[in-house]
């Protein structure tokens, strides 16, 4: 008898079955979408270093927040793998960049899971910022949620948008993906002050700055938020 490889990843149909499971079984997931991401890479070329970056990222924002209702946007995009293997199509990884396959970025006419499309750094605030402002317009939307790295964030565009959003007041989420994970070495005065920051005791600051956001939320949102953080800097640590 053949026995599966990726027995908890085959129960992923989509991140609605995420949501089902413990934490215990998402970090086998993530175990399992890290090995199909470097199966698939291998064969086809593409983004490895970026997307095994985010895979307990990918798994821990799909089983908290309520995708695709809830918009979820990756700066540039080409970090996107694992988040495609999640959200169907699996299948179809070994199509990657090839013709008539899948991209190698977000794409719109791809999946409803791809809200935004741009393969160009540093939109995704702004992305985010439409549509939480679509959101409060009455369109079918829910929570928007920007994941932007320390390369990214650099640029003047990441700039301007978070100072519009912070002009705005409207609710969105950003997380900064701060894992050196970029297409090439990040540089500049901000990766270098990312750096030493969390160089110093990394993990026991962020948990502090995340434990002090999450107990500032309404009593809603707090048990998600609370899930989140345990998820990606508890149990799925590794190379996210």
């Amino acid at each position: 008898m053949t026995h599966s490889l990726t027995p908890n990843l085959d129960r992923v149909a989509g991140p609605a079955d995420l949501r089902n499971m413990d934490d215990a079984t998402l970090t086998k997931v993530a175990n399992e979408v890290r090995s199909e991401v470097i199966s698939a890479v291998s064969q086809t070329g593409g983004h490895l270093g970026s997307s095994l970056g985010v895979v307990e990222l990918s798994v821990a924002i799909h089983a908290v927040f309520n995708t695709p209702m809830d918009k979820l946007i990756w700066d540039v995009g080409h970090q996107c793998y694992p988040h495609k293997i999640l959200t169907g199509r699996r299948d179809r990884m070994k199509t990657l960049r090839q013709k008539d396959g899948l991209s190698g970025f977000t794409k719109r006419s791809e999946s409803e899971y791809d809200p935004f499309g741009a393969a160009h750094s540093s939109t995704s605030i702004s992305a985010a910022l439409g549509f939480a402002v679509g959101r409060e317009m009455g369109r079918p939307t829910g929570d928007a949620i920007a994941v932007i790295g320390d390369g990214s964030i650099s640029a003047g565009m990441a700039y301007e948008a978070m100072n519009n959003a912070g002009h705005e007041g409207r609710r969105l989420f950003v997380i900064l993906n701060d894992n050196e994970m970029s297409i090439a070495p990040p540089v500049g005065a901000m990766s270098s002050y990312l750096s030493r920051m969390y160089a110093n005791d990394p993990l026991a600051k962020m948990k502090s700055l995340a434990e002090g956001f999450e107990a500032a939320l309404p009593a809603p949102m707090r048990e998600s938020a609370k899930r989140a953080r345990q998820l990606v800097t508890g149990n799925l640590q590794g190379s996210g």
